[in-house]
């Protein structure tokens, strides 16, 4: 980190098609930030609509536009956005998620603070499409360790949303945002830092993360769900092996409990195979009555010799 007291933060904006969508909101929400020395740096993926109009009509000196020739994919879009990144902390907003204004203000005192903290994070509430609240999350990691942190995620008191983390840039720029099927990018990346280089939280609710129906995971293969999912526990058990045994049954729990859920939200018959799929690669018994009623209704939960 530079010895600069307002360092620069990037906040970058990875885009496609959203133009006449949630995109003009991220961005305002990036412009609106209290702090003085932000950067915004909009990748565009080839949107074949008025993005760059959007980006142009806010006339705000701190946007620098980026648009790519062809479409590099959503991941693609991501990484170029951490590689570009000039500012000395980085978020990376998704373009329908939200940032309070004073996010970045309240970050910045944390990193000057431990210098070689890896990220900082803070509570995250979740939106609908309409921008109304569904749940704040208040991040409950306040000063664990890395394997607290681990079981922390995995009885559901915080989470690595991107929109809600800011990262020093060195770290996240030499790891990237990978995983096999690049759903759990964001996770494995989050782990892996946390792990090397520690973290630093905010327990407040400073961010949104948006659910709707045009997410780009939302419609993502269930067996692509379940091999990430996998993938970030063979990962947990690597980078805390003191935590294995919890993690290989309350982590295979966790995960499959969200990808039941993720798969009873699909219509059906597909929710049907969906939880097929959950169940034979996890080996984790189906979720409760309830739950299977509730998403998919009585001609699913019949199938499944539930009444």
């Amino acid at each position: 980190m530079t010895s600069n007291r307002a360092p620069l933060v990037t906040v970058a904006i990875p885009t496609f098609n959203r133009a006449n969508g949630f995109f003009p909101q991220s961005l305002a929400s990036a412009c609106a930030q209290t702090y003085p020395n932000v950067e915004i740096l909009v990748s565009d993926n080839a949107s074949q609509d008025d993005t760059q109009a959007v980006v142009a009509a806010r006339k705000d000196p701190r946007v620098r536009y980026h648009r790519h020739p062809s479409n590099i994919g959503p991941s693609g879009n991501m990484n170029f956005c951490i590689q570009e990144a000039r500012g000395d902390y980085l978020i990376v907003l998704p373009d329908d998620d939200l940032m309070d204004p004073d996010f970045v203000a309240a970050c910045v005192p944390l990193a000057l603070a431990d210098p070689g903290v890896g990220m900082i994070r803070t509570g995250t509430r979740i939106i609908d499409d309409e921008g109304c609240v569904q749940v704040e999350r208040l991040n409950q990691a306040v000063g664990l360790s890395f394997d607290e942190l681990v079981v922390a995620w995995i009885a559901g008191k915080t989470s690595p949303y991107q929109c809600s983390t800011m990262f020093r840039s060195a770290p996240i720029q030499s790891i990237g945002l990978r995983s096999r099927h690049y759903l759990f990018d964001d996770v494995c990346t989050f782990f892996t830092i946390a792990a090397r280089h520690g973290c630093a939280d905010l327990s407040s609710v400073k961010a949104s993360y948006r659910m709707h129906a045009g997410e780009l995971t939302a419609h993502a293969p269930m067996i692509d769900w379940c091999e990430d999912s996998m993938d970030v526990l063979d990962l947990l058990c690597r980078l805390s092996p003191s935590k294995g045994a919890f993690i290989r049954s309350e982590g295979l729990r966790f995960l499959a409990m969200g990808n039941y859920r993720r798969a009873i939200r699909r219509p059906f018959p597909q929710s049907l195979f969906d939880c097929l799929t959950v169940f034979r690669t996890h080996k984790f018994s189906l979720p409760p009555r309830q739950l299977v009623t509730r998403a998919a209704g009585r001609k699913l939960s019949g199938l499944l010799g539930r009444k």
